[in-house]
């Protein structure tokens, strides 16, 4: 009797284990034509070329055979709000003026958590089509919508990352916690729900222009008691924000300082966009081993700004980067459609992306960001089975544009300038199968 805790999946197998904008891709990257991996019990066993893998599988293993396909590293999206799902596509409106019309109304809703829950089935759903199988959220400020969230992620035994919003200032009434309500009510999530499953909480407060310096004292406090949890934030993503903070807070000299002074920047601190960053502000993002999350479809939807992807990965003092959707000014689930829009970002920054490098952003790029590069983000034994196939002729379009390809750095590039959702021919989520385009014999 086959084993059934024994998965085994025949594919090209590509992924990381070195930074591609730091050394050559080439050592920064695993490629096997015909490989096989073979996963137990939510993680990978074996991985290996397929004539010397295969016959090591235990007696009667069937084999999904992808020949023809990607397997890579299932996708990860660092800086999302699952609260903004319905709000996607939403136009028109800068950041401040959209997140009043349009966010902090929607994000009401949340307090009924039937609606909350509806809302993260959607999004968890949609991650999984997408490929994405780890994802760092941002809930909305009452506890029900991350309850509502996990319980969802954990149905479908997703990596997630997320956080209440702690917001005791600058936004409507219904939106509004206390300094002390925030760090109560984030203290009993914790406690609650970090480590059950794949689930992991973050310290959330949302902006500085948001917060007081009371709540962000208590921040500081819960990561004090809490130092292996994730703290995520937003910081210089359109010039009126950083306006508006820096009158806020005058007697810091610049928007890092703010949230530096209150020892919310190190290891693990995940900032997003990072766009209005003076160079000052990246080097010390790399000296206290933070990292940046860019969200090139949002702060272009929004025309926040272009962020300087290679002075983040300057070689003199790097910075891990991660890949984001950042719904809902988002405009896609897709992190390969994401990878499209940074690679026009970089353009027009006169430093274009590889294709190796984008890759490289939307899976172990991503697991350095949030300090889970043990666990996910690449394709090695021991690591999480969290697997997205990708297929190179998905579409009309993509398989006559492939059939011209001369190497996988062009397939790739392709495939982030082309692919979609319709692209991802199936997801892997801790080994077990949970979305497909097709019949797969296994």
């Amino acid at each position: 009797m086959p084993d059934p805790s024994v998965k085994a999946l025949r594919g090209t197998i590509v992924s990381f284990t070195g930074d591609p904008f730091l050394i050559d891709p080439a050592k920064a990257l695993v490629h096997e034509p015909d490989g096989l991996i073979v996963c137990r019990d939510g993680l990978i066993e074996a991985i290996g070329p397929y004539e010397s893998i295969r016959a090591k599988l235990p007696e009667g293993t069937q084999v999904a055979d992808y020949s023809g396909c990607i397997l890579s590293a299932g996708f990860i999206d660092t800086h999302v709000h699952y609260v903004q799902t319905e709000m996607i596509a939403s136009r028109g409106k800068r950041l401040l003026d959209w997140v009043n019309d349009y966010i902090y109304p929607a994000e009401e809703a949340f307090a009924d958590e039937a609606h909350a829950r509806a809302v993260a089935s959607v999004f968890c759903d949609e991650l999984i089509r997408n490929g994405t199988t780890t994802a760092c959220v941002y809930c909305a400020v009452y506890p029900k919508s991350v309850k509502a969230l996990f319980e969802e992620a954990l149905k479908r035994n997703l990596r997630l990352v997320a956080g209440k919003c702690m917001m005791d200032r600058n936004v409507p009434e219904a939106l509004r916690d206390t300094a002390q309500s925030s760090y109560d009510q984030s203290k009993a999530l914790i406690a609650k729900w970090h480590g059950v499953g794949r689930l992991l909480y973050a310290i959330t407060p949302r902006w500085a222009g948001s917060s007081t310096p009371a709540q962000l004292e208590a921040a500081a406090a819960l990561w004090r008691e809490h130092p292996e949890l994730n703290l995520q934030t937003h910081i210089a993503e359109n010039r009126d924000e950083v306006a508006f903070v820096t009158k806020l807070f005058p007697e810091r000299k610049d928007f890092l300082d703010i949230y530096d002074h209150y020892g919310l920047v190190r290891r693990r601190t995940v900032l997003g966009h990072c766009i209005w960053f003076s160079d000052s502000e990246f080097a010390r993002v790399h000296e206290r081993d933070a990292s940046i999350t860019h969200c090139p479809t949002s702060n272009l939807f929004l025309g926040s700004g272009l962020f300087r992807l290679r002075v983040a990965k300057d070689p003199k003092r790097p910075i891990d980067v991660g890949l984001a959707t950042d719904l809902g000014a988002g405009t896609s689930f897709s992190l390969m459609q994401t990878v499209n829009e940074a690679y026009k970002v970089s353009a027009l920054n006169s430093a274009p992306l590889t294709a190796f490098e984008g890759l490289y952003l939307a899976t172990l790029g991503g697991a350095r960001a949030l300090g889970l590069e043990d666990r996910v983000g690449s394709l090695q034994v021991g690591r999480e089975a969290d697997i997205v196939v990708l297929n190179p002729k998905a579409t009309p379009l993509l398989a006559f544009r492939e059939a011209r390809s001369h190497s996988l750095e062009e397939t790739l590039f392709v495939l982030m300038t082309l692919g979609d959702d319709r692209a991802m021919r199936a997801t892997y989520v801790a080994g077990a199968l949970t979305h497909t385009r097709e019949p797969v014999d296994a």
